[in-house]
């Protein structure tokens, strides 16, 4: 009978010792370690962009919205006010990211008053990229701001277990961070053609880079999703699940990946990510196909092909039974907007 590895949790770089070449057909991960092959089509998207020059006093409301929100202090300091975490003191050279977005505000103090975001006149200065110069003459701080959205579904996991605020200082462990963040400050403060191009790239990467950052701090978790990953064994599992959630997988096939018995597997999987891997594959493959109906807008047949359903009524059922309606309902009632993450616990959905 296999045996669960006990080595240590091993942290985003570490690379896998072994191939997944298995009868079950899983892509080979040769070099890459779990969290990087379920990550590893990951692309910020419909990113905005803001230049801010703000002179005290001053106060902006961000509204409630669900893409990611990313602040950078070029220069100078403000605060973050947001319910249950605020007020939070940033000064030049940190870097703040919201993963879920949300509303907050950004101001001059811990307390000043604040003004929604759309009463200020913004100045369009390209795509989606835009300047914003307000306050009253004061001293002055210079904001690099970003919403984005993530192209790919893979991050749902991660995004529910990061924190609503990710703080991260200047001073950091991660030595690529500031070169980074000084050519952003150096787009911002030149302003030369090509600055918002240039912006963007720089920003999925630092992103990116945060990400992981907040997951390379975690590697002491003993328990939960991020567990599972680092695992030498469970991690490759829940890699080919996600990677290839169409494929017929059985508890052997995921045992045989893992290189653990049926038995072994089933109670190592639920013990560490806290639900059976056959309950964890019907989550992700309905997350999979909300994604694809509501913002892809592929027809519910195309859906059901792409994760392995035999026919579109066996779908459907399937579908309703985790998300409460089915899928021609899901689509009408996500049109404006996107659907509810299912990575959630059953205790945080009792609380909404």
């Amino acid at each position: 009978m296999g045996k669960l590895s006990r080595t240590p949790a091993r942290c985003f770089h570490d690379s896998l010792s072994e191939m997944l070449s298995r009868s079950s057909g899983t892509a080979e991960l040769l070099g890459l370690d779990p969290l990087s092959e379920v990550l590893r089509d990951f692309r910020p998207s419909g990113v905005s962009y803001g230049h801010c020059r703000l002179t005290k006093p001053w106060g902006v409301d961000l509204p409630e919205e669900t893409s990611a929100r990313l602040h950078f202090v070029v220069a100078g300091e403000c605060w973050l006010r947001k319910a249950g975490y605020g007020p939070v003191r940033l000064r030049a050279g940190d870097v703040v990211l919201l993963p879920k977005g949300g509303a907050h505000a950004m101001a001059d103090t811990p307390r000043g008053r604040t003004r929604p975001l759309s009463s200020f006149p913004r100045h369009e200065i390209g795509d989606r990229t835009f300047r914003l110069a307000i306050g009253g003459g004061g001293s002055e701080t210079i904001l690099a701001c970003c919403s984005v959205d993530f192209d790919e579904p893979a991050l749902n996991p991660l995004l529910e277990l990061m924190p609503a605020v990710l703080l991260v200082c200047r001073a950091t462990d991660d030595t690529t961070l500031p070169p980074l963040l000084d050519a952003m400050a150096d787009e911002v403060m030149s302003q030369r053609v090509g600055g918002a191009t240039v912006l963007a790239r720089l920003a999925d990467v630092v992103i990116v880079r945060l990400i992981r950052h907040w997951v390379e701090e975690r590697c002491g978790d003993t328990t939960g999703w991020l567990a599972a990953i680092r695992d030498p064994q469970l991690g490759r599992a829940l890699a080919a699940m996600h990677r290839r959630p169409g494929h017929p997988w059985s508890i052997d096939g995921l045992g045989e990946v893992a290189g653990l018995s049926r038995s072994l597997f089933a109670e190592c999987f639920a013990a560490l990510v806290g639900t059976p891997p056959s309950q964890y594959l019907a989550k992700w493959r309905m997350h999979l196909a909300g994604v694809w109906l509501s913002r892809d807008r592929l027809s519910i047949s195309e859906v059901a092909n792409r994760l392995g359903y035999q026919s579109e009524p066996a779908f459907s059922r399937a579908f309703k039974r985790l998300q409460g309606v089915p899928p021609s309902m899901f689509r009408q009632v996500t049109r404006n907007g996107s659907s509810e993450r299912i990575f959630t616990t059953k205790a945080q959905r009792t609380r909404r």
